[in-house]
């Protein structure tokens, strides 16, 4: 978290947010909590001025650091239950009164996340303009998210958009029957199922040369210009079935990948 040193706004976000309440299909919702994960928000706050504060570093050694404390505003629901809001502009949070003479701190998802981490807290979540079009985020939810997120992470390397040498040697072939990923099939499956820019997918084992072990290849044939929002959608829905394995993406444009999968029938089909 940091004080704000420039407006905050969130223009995507926020048609995010209108198209999910007018249309909640599940990529409406999806695209929403994906704006979510990257958007910073305006949290109203009181910030004491830097005090030392002597820690202990990974050497064993006494080191006196900066700290700032901050004593966040917090509202109330019916229930009487406590969130942080997160405002996604200045004209947002002039909607509260309790922000009145309080400093703006910009926080992100994985701040609140941190903060609802603390087993000691009542605080039960935080809620997007919660005078405005609100969207509730409850700590449960995000615990969940920012799991999940931590798992894309850590699966980072095996996560892989593939290129390849003119020259470069791969060795090419199919799961073996025994070892065929049925549930990570069906998460992608599912995936692409809500969308109408997916012509299919296709699922091959690759190898490189210097690899020991193959990985997964996805190769999609999609229109439009989406491949990224694509191929994070189906990171996101094979990461907890990968059992070990890299998963790799690649775009059916891309002359390896016509060859790679030519004779082989696509796992999912616009349509299925």
């Amino acid at each position: 978290m940091e004080k704000q040193k420039k407006p905050i706004t969130n223009p995507e976000l926020i048609e995010a947010i209108v198209n999910m309440q007018e249309d909640n299909t599940p990529e409406n919702v999806n695209r929403m909590i994906d704006c979510v994960m990257n958007a910073q928000f305006i949290t109203p706050g009181n910030v004491s001025k830097p005090r030392p504060v002597a820690k202990t570093d990974k050497n064993g050694s006494t080191v006196m650091q900066q700290e700032t404390q901050v004593q966040f505003q917090l509202i109330e629901n019916q229930n009487g239950e406590k969130f942080f809001p997160a405002f996604t502009d200045e004209s947002e949070k002039k909607k509260w009164a309790g922000s009145k003479g309080k400093q703006d701190v910009v926080m992100n998802f994985d701040g609140y996340a941190q903060l609802l981490e603390d087993p000691n807290s009542n605080v039960m979540g935080f809620v997007i303009n919660p005078f405005g079009r609100s969207v509730a985020f409850p700590k449960p939810m995000v615990k969940s998210l920012s799991e999940q997120k931590k798992d894309m992470q850590n699966n980072a390397d095996g996560l892989k958009q593939q290129t390849i040498g003119a020259d470069e040697q791969v060795q090419l072939g199919d799961p073996e029957p025994d070892e065929y990923p049925i549930d990570m099939m069906a998460a992608i499956i599912n995936v692409l199922r809500e969308r109408d820019d997916v012509n299919a997918a296709y699922l091959r084992m690759f190898k490189r040369e210097n690899e020991e072990k193959p990985s997964y290849l996805v190769i999609v044939d999609f229109t439009g210009d989406k491949m990224e929002e694509i191929f994070k959608g189906i990171s996101a829905a094979a990461s907890p079935h990968l059992s070990g394995y890299m998963l790799s993406m690649m775009p059916y444009n891309v002359p390896f990948a016509k060859k790679a999968v030519d004779g082989v029938e696509p796992f999912y089909t616009l349509g299925d």
